[in-house]
């Protein structure tokens, strides 16, 4: 299987590059390598992919006129594109929005018009986010719910990315899966989420951020398990399955915030120094993931505990950061 994998330097869509190559698949993976976080671990990640068999890279910005035409030859013969470039981080897009419009959603729309143009019109599998439930009371989220009160910029951008899947299939018969991530987890992951920021102060003996005076449970998400549901739901539209356009991606087991802490706490062997602070705008109470479609369809089955997940990224992080 040939597939065209937007965001191959980033976190996620590192981890989908290794599964599909292991398995002996075709990647063509893109990605602007743009420094909202380190670009050294964007690189470091990248020189994991470079010297596999079947693996090209090409480094560009999605969110450009003519794209394509760009892409047309590099991506010829596509059966699959796993589109996960975006601009991550709830707060951050408070701060910055147009980022997010530009390569969550003028992104999302560069990518739906590059496959309505290609012979056969390849099918797409793309990151949406839990974050699309806003402050939905009622748990777990199932993808039937109403998702039109996000409270977030970025929540807001992944939704109109949902819709603007819809409307493609409408115009150009274009079949598209969605899916809805929870809080994603694993090595070589971001240094702006909780795992990294956690992780290295408790190792540097700092004070960790604890928001809502630890008041959160995340369906926290190892970054395996979402990868076998990834490449499942690119399996089944690639074979011409039928899917869903929506399937919730995520561990069905939210864990309070406190407890993911003394989950760090213990992969480091050190007590972490809480310093409280009030709920930030835009970030939810809870997320909990109903998965009975993924599961039906996908034979999605997350298995990875929140101890167990931990201890592999705070190993990872030890070796990565030399600590």
């Amino acid at each position: 299987m040939k597939v065209l994998l937007t965001g191959a330097a980033g976190f996620i869509g590192f981890h989908i590059a290794r599964k599909l190559l292991a398995r002996g698949d075709e990647v063509v993976g893109v990605d602007s390598v743009n420094d909202y976080y380190s670009v050294s671990l964007k690189r470091d990640r990248l020189a994991q992919l470079d010297p596999l068999p079947r693996f090209t890279f090409l480094e560009m910005d999605l969110a450009r006129p003519g794209l394509a035409e760009i892409l047309s030859d590099a991506v010829a013969g596509t059966d699959v594109i796993v589109h996960f470039a975006a601009q991550a981080g709830v707060r951050y897009s408070t701060e910055n929005p147009f980022a997010y419009v530009d390569s969550n959603v003028t992104g999302q729309v560069a990518m739906l018009e590059l496959a309505s143009r290609l012979p056969g019109k390849p099918p797409i599998v793309y990151a949406s986010s839990s974050s699309v439930y806003g402050a939905a009371e009622e748990v777990p989220f199932s993808e039937s719910a109403r998702a039109d009160k996000p409270i977030s910029v970025y929540a807001a951008t992944k939704r109109a990315a949902e819709m603007l899947a819809h409307s493609y299939l409408d115009l150009h018969g274009l079949r598209s899966t969605g899916l809805r991530l929870f809080t994603v987890y694993g090595p070589y992951g971001r240094p702006d989420m909780a795992p990294w920021l956690f992780t290295d102060a408790i190792l540097a003996g700092r004070p960790i951020q604890v928001f809502n005076d630890g008041k959160m449970e995340r369906d926290f998400t190892y970054v395996d398990d979402i990868v076998n549901g990834v490449v499942a739901a690119a399996d089944r539209l690639a074979r011409g399955a039928p899917a869903e356009p929506i399937y919730n991606l995520g561990n069905n087991n939210p864990v309070q915030l406190l407890d993911f802490i003394a989950a760090i706490e213990s992969a480091c062997g050190r007590k972490a120094k809480l310093e409280m602070k009030p709920k930030p705008p835009g970030d939810v109470v809870r997320t909990c993931a109903d998965i009975t479609l993924a599961e039906r369809d996908l034979g999605y089955a997350p298995h990875t505990r929140v101890d167990t997940g931990m201890a592999e990224f705070v190993d990872w992080f030890r070796g990565y950061n030399n600590r």
